[in-house]
């Protein structure tokens, strides 16, 4: 008899989870795109001081690195790791308490901000072809991780708040509460990568490419 091969459970579970959670999905998505414009627009609209702080900033920033000759990965990737778990640990919780269930949104709708905050940021100042490569080769990357497990997380978050809310059976509120817990912790095996991304794959294009302007 032929033996049958065991398909993994893991794939299933994220995809079901997906479309039956679609309509949240696209609403978190929504308001990280608009964090993102209205970070876009803020920048753009900020006076001449505090661009030329931006700019001061930015250009320190590069002649630090171009001074600098080594790369300290230990302090890099115990601090990425550090912000990215705690952002993780933060939307779990918020995610098993209903009154903090806005604090989901506003950190997708922050995260989405700082992000094109940043873009504008470097675009204006050092130049649309020359920071369009500073952006791609130091944020791309890793937010092809990072985004979808945020976005991931909070809607699980979301999830167990409908749960909660809908059923008050303690016993099945704390089974809800255990898969929203276990499905975070598979999603953020995809943090710890985006963290690795960053600092050994994202930084290292960033630093070679700044010290070739």
């Amino acid at each position: 008899m032929k033996k049958h091969k065991k398909k993994s459970t893991i794939t299933p579970i994220l995809v079901s989870h997906i479309r039956n959670n679609a309509r949240d999905y696209f609403i978190l998505l929504l308001l990280f795109l608009t964090g993102i414009i209205i970070g876009t627009v803020f920048i753009n609209n900020t006076s001449e001081q505090q661009k030329n702080e931006i700019s001061t900033y930015i250009y320190s920033f590069m002649d630090s690195i171009k001074e600098n000759k080594t790369v300290n990965y230990t302090e890099l990737i115990k601090e990425t790791l550090m912000q990215n778990g705690i952002l993780a640990v933060i939307l779990w919780f918020c995610g098993t308490a209903i009154m903090l269930l806005p604090i989901i949104y506003g950190m997708v709708i922050f995260r989405g901000f700082s992000l094109g905050y940043t873009i504008s940021a470097i675009v204006a100042t050092i130049g649309s072809g020359k920071g369009t490569v500073f952006v791609l080769l130091s944020l791309l990357l890793q937010n092809i991780f990072f985004i979808p497990s945020i976005l991931a997380i909070a809607g699980s978050g979301i999830r167990l708040y409908r749960a909660i809310v809908k059923d008050k059976n303690t016993n099945n509120i704390k089974k809800e509460i255990y898969k929203h817990t276990a499905f975070c912790l598979i999603i953020s095996v995809l943090l710890v990568i985006s963290s690795f991304v960053e600092v050994f794959i994202s930084s290292n294009l960033l630093v070679n490419y700044i010290r070739m302007i």
